[in-house]
């Protein structure tokens, strides 16, 4: 039928357009149609590396432990999803404003840098996102600054690991670090404009509610051991590089090195943010205990940052 009303108890076929193309069809008396499309469409890898696609989602974000991803999914109500290839990642929609926001989360095989990159291949892949986001844990290197429950809002790594091994066994760092792009910097720089440097918060673990915590810019300092000791040589060359180190982890670098990598050529490069929870003061005493704080109050912190990162 077409330009007339479709008459009440219709019991055949109905096409109000002149094509012949029909989808999401029905025959017949009782005839109804159910949606069985996934919730959201993923993109193919061409769509995702061209530069001139419209479809892509606004925040990537990267997770390492359990804890974390838990976080993210509550923070931002997302629901799982497996693709063909059995890859798992979180996704989701907020509305922020008057326009509605996709977010797209995984989860590392495993800790380190190089697990850090092929995740965010993954993700570039199938969502091709606006913004970068590694959230999760870190350890403080400053007692007051960077206690636990803390987050530390991070737009320069200093990754830390590259060395020199002389005679008698005398180690010569040779760090390096990167700034995430200035429109990452400007937004962050907003962000605690409006709400204060540092910005307060309440723990958002449960039991923490009435806990104060608080959100500070910092460096963060990136490579791939695990530091639990207080007289670290480690921490001491970072606290010498540059004292605006407050956390270390084991991801950052590898955040950084791949958006420096594909810096290059016509692809679409996202920019990037890194948010840590601290869960431990990288000393004799780390252990799993605030994990859940750490990571919930990070997750907190970006849903904060959204309306300036996006």
């Amino acid at each position: 039928m077409n330009h007339h009303s479709v008459p009440a108890g219709n019991q055949g076929i109905v096409n109000q357009g002149g094509s012949n193309h029909m989808s999401g069809n029905a025959v017949g008396h009782g005839a109804s149609v159910t949606n069985t499309l996934p919730p959201t469409a993923l993109l193919t890898p061409a769509e995702a590396s061209d530069s001139t696609a419209t479809d892509r989602w606004d925040l990537g974000v990267v997770t390492i432990l359990p804890v974390e991803t838990r976080a993210v999914v509550d923070a931002f109500a997302l629901r799982s999803e497996r693709d063909s290839t059995g890859l798992y990642f979180r996704t989701g929609t907020v509305r922020e404003g008057d326009q509605t926001l996709r977010i797209a989360a995984m989860q590392t095989h495993s800790p380190g840098q190089r697990s850090v990159m092929s995740t965010l291949g993954h993700l570039g892949s199938r969502f091709a996102p606006k913004r970068w986001v590694l959230l999760g844990i870190g350890g403080g290197l400053d007692p007051v600054d960077a206690r636990i429950g803390n987050v530390i809002v991070s737009t320069r790594v200093v990754y830390y690991d590259q060395r020199k091994i002389t005679e008698g066994e005398s180690v010569q760092h040779r760090g390096e670090d990167r700034e995430a792009p200035a429109e990452i910097v400007h937004a962050v720089n907003a962000y605690f404009s409006d709400r204060g440097s540092p910005a307060p918060l309440r723990g958002q673990a449960p039991g923490y509610e009435t806990e104060p915590y608080a959100a500070l810019p910092g460096l963060i300092g990136s490579g791939e051991a695990v530091i639990a000791a207080r007289d670290s040589e480690v921490r001491g060359y970072l606290k010498h590089y540059n004292d605006k180190v407050l956390a270390v982890d084991m991801e950052s670098g590898g955040l950084s090195q791949y958006w420096q990598e594909n810096s290059v050529g016509g692809s679409t490069n996202p920019s990037w943010l890194v948010v840590r929870g601290i869960s431990d003061n990288a000393d004799q005493k780390k252990n799993d205990d605030s994990h859940d704080l750490a990571a919930r109050n990070a997750a907190h912190v970006l849903r904060e940052l959204l309306p300036y990162l996006c």
